[in-house]
């Protein structure tokens, strides 16, 4: 199931693309005072090419400096230089603040989808079964004689049949408007070219009476060996999602766990798990840490370039400094989850999507940062955070 560093992992994401797009927009406020400048040419007057280009270096250097201090103080007494400074600066503050809504919606997105992609999965028995029911009824009508193995004896499958007919299924189906739509033509080719072929099914297809076990050690079969690993499948889950890879994970777990579930024998109506044990708790601790370590990042620069004296805080990789603000953030505002905690995530996360070099450094950073800002109080934790850091 989803877990506290996946969330981490999506939060980081979203902040490294936000600041990507941080750039892109400072680009464009600059590109838009180059248009304010750009001579007319359809002005019947004679444009003076030198003075405009005055102009616009003057005024790109006093957005320069804004975009450095948020402060704009400036002796310049021409009103065009000004208002072209103004209109950047209003056009930059409206972008960033799109940005910063955009990426915090995707990032939300993002999480949302692998739920989507463990729905879609289960579905895969709902577009296999109805296959088998579609080639049965095909024979049906061509009075075709029955040859090579009884495949209708999956569509008894217990296991199968109850997920199917499960009212959680069908309800969280119905709500998240999953459909395989023409995609169906790459299970259509799995099921034919591989299932049909798969000696394991054969064997189960062979078996007069198969136990419920048995019924949930071919699903399990089916999922583990053939949905999870055939390339065609993989090659359209990539396509779906761009972070399947790491997602995958995630979805097998949830589509196993299900398996367990509606395995079991019980007179209570089983339900489909949640994308964590506690989503929106979870929901809420990603959504503020993407917040709060933006809205603080000038604070947690300032406490990084103090405890780095040693280094050149612009030469730290960008992705270890979203790491290094992040834990700084967490350390600061979650207080129930131990300072410990906190810096073996973000150690792992580092080992994972940074440099080779940056596993050293950020543990060492913040194993510092955070002894400092325990002395001094600045961070307070409760609960079990609290024993933890004695």
């Amino acid at each position: 199931m989803l877990n506290r560093r996946t969330l981490r992992i999506k939060a980081m994401q979203a902040i490294y693309a936000y600041q990507q797009a941080e750039g892109s927009d400072y680009l464009l406020a600059l590109d838009q005072i180059s248009d304010d400048f750009a001579p007319d040419l359809n002005s019947m007057e004679v444009q003076d090419k030198k003075l405009l280009e005055g102009k616009k270096q003057i005024a790109q250097i006093l957005f320069k400096e804004w975009y450095e201090t948020r402060q704009f103080e400036t002796e310049e007494t021409d009103k065009e230089i000004i208002d072209a400074v103004n209109r950047a600066i209003v056009y930059y503050n409206n972008i960033i603040k799109k940005d910063y809504k955009h990426y915090s919606s995707l990032m939300l997105s993002a999480v949302e989808r692998i739920y989507d992609h463990y729905l879609g999965t289960l579905q895969i028995l709902e577009v296999l079964v109805s296959l088998i029911e579609e080639e049965e009824e095909k024979k049906e009508k061509r009075y075709t004689a029955a040859t090579g193995p009884d495949v209708k004896s999956f569509l008894r499958n217990r296991v199968v049949h109850r997920l199917l007919n499960n009212e959680s299924y069908k309800q969280h189906i119905i709500r998240r408007n999953i459909s395989w739509g023409s995609d169906i033509s790459e299970i259509r080719a799995v099921y034919r070219n591989i299932l049909k072929q798969d000696e394991a099914f054969l064997a189960y297809l062979a078996t007069p009476d198969p136990t419920l076990e048995q019924d949930a050690e071919i699903v399990k079969h089916i999922f583990k060996n053939i949905i999870f690993k055939e390339k065609n499948l993989q090659s359209l889950f990539e396509e779906q999602d761009l972070n399947w890879i790491e997602n995958k994970t995630i979805v097998k777990s949830l589509v196993n766990k299900t398996i367990k579930i509606f395995s079991e024998e019980t007179d209570e109506e089983p339900v489909l798990l949640d994308l964590s044990a506690n989503w929106e708790d979870d929901k809420a601790f990603f959504e503020e840490l993407y917040h709060q370590t933006l809205q603080e990042d000038e604070k947690y620069e300032a406490m990084i370039a103090a405890s780095v004296k040693n280094w050149d805080v612009e030469r730290v990789a960008l992705l270890d400094k979203i790491i290094l603000k992040m834990a700084l953030c967490e350390m600061h505002i979650f207080r129930s989850i131990p300072v410990k905690v906190t810096i073996n995530e973000y150690i792992e996360i580092s080992k994972l999507y940074s440099t080779p070099k940056s596993k050293q450094f950020v543990n060492g950073v913040l194993d510092k940062m955070a002894q400092e800002l325990t002395s001094k109080g600045e961070i307070r934790k409760s609960g079990r955070g609290l024993i933890d850091n004695k």
